[in-house]
């Protein structure tokens, strides 16, 4: 093959790579490998010629990051929360924002379809539950069903719950990513008939004062665990210029990361719902509160500090 030829079959792959600031130490190491049997390549068929050089820069670049990781990563597991997990969400940051823009369309046709049909309620969240908040609005606990366990017991049952609704929404992105959007889509028509239904009684403020106490961290980690599983779908579907196992490999590496990361969030929304949301009937201004300082800490961990975490390396690598 001709230098010329080789140069431009691998130009697009190699000026993917050039960007490293970012890269987890899986990413790292695999694009480490391509390249050295790359630089190994030209060394043989093109010795001294550019793109060996230019190899080779690039190659000592990933040296560097490895390096560097290596001996972040010793530092401890709480790295992972405090750089590698934030800079993942920023990197996949257009996924993400896809699978939140595709639940609150969910939402909409939820809330759309509860109001032109009054049995589309039932329908999504059971005639048990309906039933059951009927009565509890006639007792004026429209909330009651969240005190209606033992903290405890409902604590571990919420958490463990939840977590399982955040690894399927990611491994059916193994399902060519239709599987993720189908968990988001049926998780976003019955948050949007939920809400509607406590709109047609009165109570939509009550209910959110209530329900989203636990739900800012709970909704948010779902949606990000379903854009996990978008991550790892669309990495088999658009390879770009990797070949595809290469490229779903990563993907799926970084869906799993991405989900491992939201255990401590579903953790304290299961908190939240089990110790906190029980009072909100009785006092509003607990349940007030608790979204305020959760939507403070979605936005603040979720989307502020990666972007600040992303610029603050940038500019010290440049």
């Amino acid at each position: 093959m001709k230098e010329a030829r080789f140069v431009s079959q691998n130009k697009e792959k190699w000026g993917k790579m050039e960007n490293v600031s970012h890269l987890d130490t899986d990413t790292l190491a695999s694009n480490y490998v391509i390249l050295s049997d790359d630089l190994s390549y030209a060394k043989t068929f093109y010795p001294g010629s550019d793109v060996v050089k230019y190899l080779n820069q690039l190659i000592s670049v990933y040296q560097i990051n490895i390096y560097g990781q290596e001996r972040s990563e010793k530092k401890g597991i709480l790295s992972f929360w405090v750089r590698e997990f934030p800079l993942l969400l920023y990197r996949e940051r257009r996924t993400l924002l896809f699978a939140f823009l595709f639940l609150l369309f969910a939402a909409l046709i939820g809330g759309f379809s509860t109001a032109k049909d009054d049995t589309f309620v039932r329908l999504i969240l059971g005639d048990a539950y309906v039933d059951k908040t009927l009565e509890n609005i006639e007792n004026g606990t429209p909330m009651g069903i969240y005190s209606s366990s033992n903290e405890v017991d409902m604590f571990f049952m919420i958490t463990a719950n939840n977590i399982k609704v955040a690894f399927v929404a990611f491994v059916f992105g193994i399902f060519f990513s239709a599987g993720t959007l189908w968990i988001l889509f049926s998780n976003g028509v019955m948050l949007g008939a939920f809400q509607y239904f406590f709109f047609q009684h009165g109570l939509l403020l009550h209910s959110v004062m209530c329900v989203w106490a636990h739900g800012t961290f709970e909704i948010t980690s779902i949606i990000i665990a379903g854009g996990a599983g978008l991550v790892m779908g669309n990495s088999f579907l658009f390879p770009g210029t990797y070949k595809r196992s290469y490229s779903f490999r990563n993907g799926a590496l970084r869906g799993i990361k991405i989900v491992t990361g939201l255990i401590p969030f579903f953790i304290i929304a299961g908190w939240i719902e089990s110790f906190i949301t029980r009072y909100a009937d009785t006092y509003p201004v607990v349940g007030a509160a608790a979204i305020i300082l959760s939507l403070g800490g979605v936005i603040g961990y979720f989307v502020v500090y990666p972007y600040y975490l992303h610029k603050t390396e940038t500019n010290g690598k440049d």
